[in-house]
């Protein structure tokens, strides 16, 4: 089996895991990657002592397949505190636990975000997506998340404070037309699990499962042209014949036969400046609710201290639609922030942006997980990536296993 000639092409998540279960087979594969390093979209740069991730992202610890394959002791996850801060022009207040306990929410609190009766929606939401399997979620009716929250009797308060804005930070779409199936299985992860980020960042989860590797051999700056029955094509002119191929990146970039069916994908524009120090001073997502620029804020080291080793507090800021210019940008977000902090935008001292026009695929039939047989595309290629699902980490592995579960069964032996 060492022999067949196995390639995925992209070393991001749904790539790496592929790997991992090809190799748990007798296989050992070769991964093509176009960059310079692993992860996909899930990188860690550090930068004048601070670690940027490349957008605002965090591990929910409830996802099934996360538990299957990450160690959480080792990864010393920081988890943020659940809830969030609410901003309100120069206002800010506090939501605790809205997911995770909403009838212990502090009524005072809560009446600024929602009424009495949201709460006990909130309560009884939790509890019926507790009882409702995974699978179960994924087979719902679909409805936009907006008319889903509407038709559940939720407030047009409760939807604009905190849905709207919580929820954009998690689709990267500003009207919660994400259907309502993976809202569902989003709010049940959050009101089971927390939200975390490992103590050195992101980056940490992709370098996991690469030191799990034995016999993959990984090679990196070698962009894929196209692919051709079973030959690969590099972009430097070579060509590569393979026996099974995964290919763990959107497959219409090397299969020209697939460009045109793929909606665009959702962009985030995440940014990050400095401060003296934080004025959350906790580990807690901010919220900006209404129409402006900004979406969710979070200082980065009161979650992990090891996000910022120079002193000065880091400042991740999301922005999900924007035709601005850099340097308009900066300026614009740093007005915002002196808007809801008080603090002269000038104290927010820009570090660095990162543009992510491939944030999370655009999906209308979100599914938890497929049969082997609909990631097979030929004899020969496979497809794996969270667009074959849903947008998560949870749906990025799964692809990763299914392809790799459907490579070694092409092997089987039928009788």
């Amino acid at each position: 089996m060492e022999k067949e000639k196995i390639y995925i092409i992209g070393a991001g998540l749904s790539g790496l895991i592929a790997a991992l279960e090809l190799e748990k087979s007798g296989f050992s594969p070769i991964i093509l990657e176009s960059s310079d390093r692993i992860g996909g979209r899930m990188k860690t740069d550090e930068v004048d002592g601070f670690l940027l991730d490349h957008g605002f992202q965090v591990l929910n610890t409830a996802y099934p397949e996360a538990k299957k394959y990450l160690d959480f002791q080792a990864l010393n996850l920081k988890t943020f505190d659940p809830g969030a801060v609410i901003f309100e022009g120069k206002d800010s207040y506090i939501i605790t636990d809205p997911m995770r306990n909403p009838l212990k929410i502090v009524g005072m609190a809560f009446s600024k975000v929602g009424t009495f009766l949201d709460k006990v929606k909130m309560f009884t939401l939790t509890q019926e997506l507790k009882k409702k399997s995974n699978e179960a979620i994924f087979k719902e009716p679909s409805l936009p998340t907006h008319q889903y929250l509407k038709d559940y009797g939720f407030s047009d308060q409760i939807i604009n404070n905190f849905f709207k804005p919580f929820f954009r930070g998690i689709f990267l779409e500003k009207h919660l037309n994400t259907p309502s199936r993976m809202f569902e299985f989003i709010f049940k992860m959050f009101a089971l699990g927390q939200a975390a980020v490992p103590e050195k960042g992101m980056g940490e989860i992709p370098a996991m499962i690469r030191r799990q590797l034995s016999t993959t051999q990984i090679y990196f700056n070698s962009p894929v042209e196209k692919v051709e029955g079973k030959t690969i094509h590099l972009r430097n002119g070579e060509t590569l014949e393979a026996d099974r191929i995964i290919i763990a990146v959107q497959p219409d970039k090397v299969m020209k036969q697939l460009q045109g069916q793929f909606a665009p994908a959702h962009q985030v524009t995440n940014l990050y400046f400095s401060l003296h120090k934080s004025f959350f001073a906790r580990p807690m997502i901010g919220l900006l609710p209404g129409d402006q620029l900004v979406n969710n804020i979070v200082f980065m080291d009161d979650v992990s201290k090891a996000y910022s080793t120079n002193g000065r507090a880091l400042l991740s800021v999301s922005v999900l639609e924007s035709d601005m210019g850099e340097k308009d940008l900066i300026k614009a977000v740093q007005a915002e922030l002196e808007a809801i902090s008080g603090i002269k935008g000038e104290y927010f001292k820009f570090v660095k942006a990162y543009t992510i026009p491939y944030a999370l695929p655009s999906l209308e039939d979100l599914r938890y997980s497929i049969p082997m047989t609909e990631c097979k595309i030929t004899d020969h290629v496979y497809l794996a990536g969270d667009y074959l699902l849903n947008g998560s980490i949870n749906a990025a592995m799964t692809s990763g296993r299914t392809a790799a579960e459907a490579v070694v069964h092409s092997y089987m032996p039928t009788y």
